[in-house]
């Protein structure tokens, strides 16, 4: 592709010479080093792609792509000095935006500082939209706007639910973390904590999963959640024992079913509604819109092609995707951001939300009290 009398290609090893130099000269802080320059040159899920013009790389653009979602974001972009105001960062754009297209991405996202305005103005006429504010978000301390832009299909409306993020603080935490997300969502009195993390998952957990410390069981996160007041059903569409076909030790899987029956003898107890029946996206976003919060089961397979039950919180949905919060950033592919109302595409959804060779699906609609 060519733009302004220069030629915008994939970026090669050959080239990180030239891109150090031209960070270092457009960036005081948050700079890439030539470390982070080769790592994104030979890595899956981005688009690296400079402006040369005369064999000089006078502008980059870097783009990372989610895994497992539609959601691509623009990381950074630079112009040299001497070639600003020539149209190079706007053919850039243009060419990063087609590469995600290509990609099959339906969103773009991009953080820009508050007092940069001519970026600003740049993004705004190319059809972004502010997506919201990011305080202290660069190393100077300087606010950051985020925007987004719809690159396929722009007439659907998002309809979305401000629930606040929060990042788990344990490789084994994403379901009292998720539902900390919820419940300060439907409560924003409700104020989470690393403390509150750990109780949650002391309440929930089915003591042992495939190694290291068990996971949480959606049977109690609920219990957990009637505990704080809050209204609460379940959607399973297994009834016997979950997760027990991941935990080889006999005497382990002894255990995984007590706990099992433990929680739904206490659900009972407590009136807690269980549908021993596979949730659709339909019924999701019926419970969304009547106020809820919905907690679901995922497999990480299509993120990290580890095949991991994880916890994700739904935060809106649209005509093509259903969008989530997840407390888990994978570095350094994406950051805090790339996390909060993630678009899974309806048949991605579909293929994400179920778990484990009796393909498990499940989700815990929360309510407030």
């Amino acid at each position: 592709m060519s733009g302004p009398s220069v030629q915008i290609r994939h970026a090669q090893l050959a080239d990180l010479d030239g891109l150090v130099a031209l960070e270092n000269a457009s960036f005081a802080t948050d700079r890439l080093s030539r470390r982070s320059f080769r790592h994104w040159i030979t890595t899956e899920h981005r688009s690296l792609l400079v402006a040369v013009n005369d064999a000089t790389v006078s502008g980059y653009i870097l783009i990372i792509y989610h895994p497992g979602t539609r959601l691509a974001r623009i990381y950074s972009l630079a112009v040299s000095p001497e070639q600003r105001g020539s149209g190079i960062a706007k053919t850039l754009m243009l060419a990063g935006e087609q590469a995600a297209k290509d990609d099959g991405r339906l969103y773009l996202r991009l953080e820009v500082s508050v007092d940069n305005v001519p970026a600003i103005k740049l993004y705004e006429t190319l059809g972004f939209q502010k997506f919201g504010i990011y305080r202290d978000y660069y190393e100077d301390h300087k606010d950051a706007i985020r925007y987004q832009k719809r690159i396929r299909r722009y007439q659907d409306t998002f309809e979305y639910r401000s629930v606040h993020w929060l990042r788990q603080t344990t490789n084994f935490t994403c379901g009292p973390t998720a539902l900390m997300m919820a419940m300060h969502g439907l409560n924003p009195a409700y104020l989470p904590s690393a403390d509150e993390e750990i109780n949650l998952w002391r309440e929930a957990t089915t003591i042992f999963m495939t190694s290291g410390h068990g996971g949480c069981h959606p049977i109690g996160l609920a219990l957990a959640a009637k505990r704080r007041q809050f209204k609460v059903e379940v959607w399973i569409n297994q009834s016997g024992p979950l997760f027990i076909d991941g935990v080889r030790n006999d005497e382990k899987k002894q255990v995984v079913e007590l706990v099992d029956n433990c929680f739904k003898r206490e659900a009972m107890e407590q009136g807690i509604q269980i549908h021993y029946a596979n949730i659709t996206q339909k019924e999701l976003i019926e419970a969304f819109k009547a106020g809820a919060i919905p907690l679901i089961l995922i497999s990480t397979y299509l993120m990290d092609r580890k095949k991991v039950p994880h916890w994700v919180v739904m935060s809106g949905f649209d005509d093509d995707c259903l969008y989530m919060h997840d407390s888990d950033p994978d570095e350094p592919r994406q950051n805090e951001l790339d996390c909060q109302y993630i678009p899974i595409a309806r048949d991605d959804f579909d293929r994400m939300s179920c778990f484990g060779k009796n393909r498990l699906r499940s989700a815990v609609i929360l309510w407030a009290g």
